[in-house]
């Protein structure tokens, strides 16, 4: 891999027909592997005006006008939604399964990786098309993706969008407003949480669907315990103890087994898929002695794991912004996956170590979760290409700028988190690449907050606008990668695996 061309795969999601004449050619020509999916070019809006006047390229205030192929369709959108573990996306699998087309669409590669391998067991042909990876079947009719990847420009008579509730995330719920407006399905299927429901009826009024709402009740109790867990000779087999750090969930991996009585899985976010994949398969396995999980608020959602006992270790976590208490929503995700209806723990228990933190969360699980109020969006690269060609501004950093200070949405929506982006439009922006290139550049997934994965995406713009071709040991050095031994060492090598996964060898 050291010394082979290196391909940027990236996500060209929003994008319209626009986008499409400018990446084809540049495929072309640079021998990038841009790994576009027909879903990936929405269909371009008809940029006119009723009275022949201007036109405001920043008007977002309609965006289910983007999707002409979705509102020629009569969708009959059902909304299930209800806790973690109460069944509500399994009914909805099961429509995707009996349909003769249709397309699943989760928040994480595993979970479209799951989805995948069910429907193709089942004798389902199903592709799984991800940021990472696209893995083709003969005869496949269905596609399990990521949400980012959905594809809007296809007719499907079942579609499914999981974890619907992440439309209000503020940095990828844009992705999910996108596909709630743009696939073009008889029956899409929208599974999550009942905090949603509210915000999405409203969304659909204009789009002439016929919506309907059904609601689960979890299928397995779920016990707040009234004491805390204590002492961690209290652990038992199945506990799975929950923190918001590397270095905390490492820190608890070594107390735990100090005790001398259990071995502890982990999973957290940063770790690769098939690494958490592998751990969650120990600590699913009961002849495995890795009975103890410890983990992060990665476990809400993506992995099927036998657990107990869910044993919150702080009941607050840093956002990004600010250590803040854990939400509503937050608290019962977490809480939700112990007692996985089916396990060999059929009811599920959940506490904390400290007696201080019990109050939060028993009033949390009480609780329902706020109603969602706005959904995200992001403006496609036709508008901002358009925007740029009536406003001829110096560099896409200044175009992105001022076109998200002039954005005019109406009181459903909010403009998506564009921290990082406009983070990579700054130091791109002196580099001789055109506005294309620029704005491929800055919708790679990298945090810039990350040394060794900002580094990485600038030595690779750096090298291409020279050469036009990048080999990855001009990134790296070659045999520089060693078995990590200290938590420095581990968190620089889960770094360097995030980029190579955003600038990968075919």
């Amino acid at each position: 891999m050291a010394t082979s061309s290196l391909h940027m795969r990236l996500f060209l999601c929003g994008a319209s027909h626009i986008l499409h004449d400018i990446v084809v050619p540049l495929q072309l020509r640079l021998g990038w592997k841009f790994e576009t999916f027909h879903g990936c070019h929405d269909s371009s809006r008809q940029f006119s005006t009723s009275t022949g006047g201007p036109i405001d390229y920043t008007d977002l205030t309609h965006p289910d006008t983007w999707y002409p192929n979705a509102r020629r369709k009569s969708r009959n959108v059902i909304l299930h939604v209800g806790p973690t573990n109460s069944g509500k996306t399994h009914y909805a699998l099961k429509q995707l399964k009996e349909s003769s087309s249709g397309i699943y669409c989760g928040p994480l590669r595993l979970l479209a990786w799951e989805v995948a391998k069910r429907l193709n067991k089942a004798n389902v042909p199903c592709n799984l098309i991800t940021g990472q990876e696209r893995e083709e079947v003969d005869g496949a009719k269905h596609k399990s993706v990521t949400v980012e990847m959905a594809d809007v420009g296809s007719d499907y008579h079942c579609a499914i969008i999981d974890e619907i509730q992440m439309i209000g995330c503020r940095t990828r719920g844009f992705s999910f407003t996108r596909a709630l407006l743009g696939i073009s399905a008889d029956e899409l299927h929208l599974c999550g949480d009942p905090a949603a429901v509210p915000l999405i009826q409203e969304i659909l009024k204009v789009t002439g669907d016929d919506v309907k709402v059904r609601y689960y009740e979890r299928l397995s109790p779920l016990v707040p315990l009234k004491v805390p867990l204590g002492s961690f000779s209290n652990i038992k087999t199945g506990d799975c103890i929950v923190t918001f750090s590397r270095h905390e969930i490492y820190k608890l991996k070594k107390a735990i087994e100090n005790e001398g009585n259990h071995l502890c899985s982990v999973v957290y976010g940063s770790l690769p898929p098939e690494t958490r994949t592998r751990q969650a398969t120990m600590f699913n396995d009961a002849s495995s002695e890795f009975d103890i999980l410890v983990a992060s608020d990665a476990i809400g959602m993506g992995l099927n794991l036998n657990i107990s006992r869910i044993i919150f270790s702080t009941m607050k976590k840093f956002d990004g912004i600010e250590s803040r208490d854990l939400s509503v929503p937050e608290i019962k995700q977490i809480a939700g996956r112990a007692g996985r209806y089916g396990s060999k723990f059929p009811v599920g228990e959940v506490t904390c170590i400290r007696t201080e933190d019990l109050p939060l969360l028993h009033s949390s699980l009480k609780l329902p979760s706020p109603s969602i109020e706005r959904a995200g969006l992001f403006p496609t690269f036709d508008l901002l290409y358009m925007y740029s060609r009536a406003h001829p501004l110096s560099g896409f950093y200044q175009i992105l700028e001022h076109f998200l200070d002039s954005a005019k949405l109406s009181e459903n929506y909010f403009l998506a988190d564009c921290e990082e982006i406009l983070k990579v439009a700054a130091v791109i922006d002196e580099l001789p690449l055109g506005l294309n290139e620029k704005y491929l550049f800055c919708i790679s997934p990298v945090d810039m907050n990350d040394d060794i994965s900002s580094q990485g995406l600038i030595q690779f713009a750096q090298n291409y606008a020279k050469k036009g071709i990048v080999r990855l040991r001009e990134i790296f050095t070659p045999g520089m990668l060693q078995v990590p031994k200290t938590q420095t060492a581990l968190r620089e090598l889960e770094s360097i695996h995030k980029v190579t996964f955003v600038f990968s060898s075919p």
